[in-house]
């Protein structure tokens, strides 16, 4: 395994693949010669780019629309592939590419006929962290380890981090906390709810906090007129590439959203991430919360008897804005 080269797939979202990183800074720990690939979606590179693990980046968007793709992953000359997020086009891809260890979960169908090392586990199920769940694909590599949750931000490696464009560092405020709310989520998760996000930049100190509203250009249509915008509560909807984004979010000291890529990304970056929350399962923190040293996730009632239902529930709509306030005011 000492020189092996590996390929890491994560086809989905921003989160998913931010929590799916800290596997090349574990890999990197135990076989530190190993050369590592990630295969993932154009959307998610300016994401993977920021690892020092990650020696190199396939676009499976591109890779995918080729006719010889079979010749082209052979190329790379992979000893290993590690399924993370189950994909049935990869797995027969990797296959005919007779990619020699091919690793994917026992669960999933399509990896019977395509993985020869399967390992099994539920996520459904399993109380442990996504981050953490990831990591017992590594099992075939011969890395058991029981990566701990308050020691996964030590395997992110995000070092290279963009630089920041004049212009938008120009908005940061170097005597204010300057802290980003990011209210939507594509639908990919429960949200607070604008009122809330309004309500928590009324309450926020305005001698002591510098507030930017982020999201695309999509979701500025539904956040519309919420914010009132001037010098102190600033727009950044729809203005940003991902790289610029994740440069900005470098440079300011906090952020707050819910289940989301940017929450995950802060968390990663050691900013003071506040993620807010649903208990119900499998959305709940237990699963995704913000994994890093400044990072908290927050539930209105962990208890909560329509959620351990399974019941649509908007209890997440109930966190006080007063309480995320407390949280910012905080000294870590």
């Amino acid at each position: 395994m000492k020189n092996k080269t590996i390929i890491i797939s994560r086809t989905d979202s921003i989160g998913d693949v931010v929590l799916t990183l800290p596997m090349a800074g574990l890999i990197k720990k135990f076989y530190p010669k190993s050369k590592i690939i990630f295969l993932g979606k154009t959307y998610t590179q300016p994401v993977i780019a920021l690892s020092k693990h990650v020696n190199e980046f396939i676009n499976w968007d591109e890779l995918q629309k080729l006719p010889n793709k079979v010749e082209v992953l052979k190329s790379y000359k992979a000893e290993v592939f590690i399924h993370v997020f189950p994909n049935k086009e990869v797995a027969k891809l990797v296959k005919a590419a007779q990619i020699p260890i091919r690793i994917g979960t026992l669960g999933r169908f399509q990896h019977l006929f395509t993985c020869n090392k399967k390992v099994y586990f539920s996520r459904k199920k399993s109380d442990l962290h996504e981050s953490q769940l990831n990591l017992k694909l590594l099992q075939p590599l011969g890395i058991s380890t029981i990566v701990e949750l308050n020691e996964i931000a030590n395997y992110y490696g995000f070092e290279k981090i963009p630089p920041l464009n004049p212009e938008l560092n120009e908005l940061i405020d170097t005597n204010r906390f300057n802290v980003i709310l990011h209210p939507k989520s594509k639908g990919s998760a429960k949200e607070w709810g604008l009122n809330n996000y309004a309500k928590l930049v009324e309450l926020l100190p305005k001698d002591r906090f510098k507030v930017f509203i982020s999201g695309t250009e999509e979701e500025g249509k539904l956040i519309g007129n919420t914010f009132g915008f001037d010098e102190n509560v600033v727009s950044l909807i729809g203005k940003l590439s991902l790289t610029d984004f994740i440069a900005f979010i470098a440079y300011a000291d906090g952020l707050v959203a819910a289940s989301t890529g940017p929450l995950h990304i802060a968390s990663a970056l050691n900013k003071k991430a506040i993620g807010l929350y649903s208990p119900k399962r499998p959305i709940h923190p237990g699963r995704w919360k913000p994994v890093g040293q400044f990072a908290q996730a927050i539930v209105f009632d962990a208890n909560c008897e329509k959620c351990s239902k399974g019941l649509d529930c908007d209890c997440i709509s109930k966190i006080e804005p007063q309480t995320v306030v407390d949280l910012l005011l905080k000294k870590d």
